[in-house]
């Protein structure tokens, strides 16, 4: 048997424990696993703009910035050659397919045993697309939902970006700052989220993108 492949893995998760935890049962069970972790998804984003040779990036659901499934059609948008499955606390069918139709690589549901995630994962890192038992991965989902997606996947990357800042209710101004460029920029870039989106308003991309997330309402703050 030849050498054992060296994996390259980034854990996404605003948790330190769970990181920390994940970091030692994968460690545990592929020899000469890199593993690198990540708090937020700028931290992972700075990480992959300096080398994007990496074989997975395992990306929770909700972290601070990131509310659902945005967070990967970012990444999926920004580094299109990069796996990424999403390690969650939730498992709802309808979250797992829509997940796998933006191109996640997996869902791993953070209840399962260590052993059973370990086995995701290799399943992933050997270029499969693993589901848990129960989720029918080639079930279509609803037809409004199907498009819609495929609107908010036509988003540019800054784009994405900011309809996940729209999400978390911040003003012109805010995500102007944040993002380091004019408001006069946020605005064109609005306009164009409503144009792809085929929507008239800020309300209405917001809640569209909740919709996408599995979201019955969307509570602006």
């Amino acid at each position: 048997m030849g050498a054992m492949p060296i994996y390259r893995v980034i854990i996404v998760d605003d948790h330190p424990l769970f990181r920390a935890a994940l970091k030692q049962a994968l460690s545990g069970a592929f020899k000469g696993i890199e593993l690198d972790e990540a708090g937020t998804l700028d931290a992972v984003t700075a990480r992959l703009d300096r080398d994007s040779d990496v074989d997975l990036v395992l990306l929770d659901l909700k972290m601070p910035g990131v509310q659902g499934l945005s967070g990967l059609m970012f990444l999926r948008a920004q580094y299109p050659a990069v796996p990424i499955a999403i390690v969650s606390a939730s498992d709802e069918p309808h979250i797992i397919r829509r997940a796998l139709d933006l191109g996640a690589s997996g869902f791993i549901p953070k209840s399962l045993a260590v052993e059973e995630m370990r086995r995701a994962v290799a399943v992933i890192l050997e270029g499969g697309v693993w589901a848990p038992e129960g989720v029918d991965a080639a079930s279509p989902a609803d037809r409004e939902g199907d498009a819609l997606a495929q609107r908010v996947a036509s988003l540019t990357p800054q784009q994405m970006r900011v309809l996940m800042m729209l999400k978390e209710g911040l003003l012109n101004k805010q995500i102007a700052f944040q993002l380091g460029v004019s408001e006069a920029t946020v605005k064109a870039h609005v306009s164009a989220i409503l144009q792809k989106l085929d929507v008239g308003s800020r309300t209405q991309a917001v809640i569209a993108a909740g919709r996408i997330d599995g979201e019955n309402h969307v509570t602006m703050s």
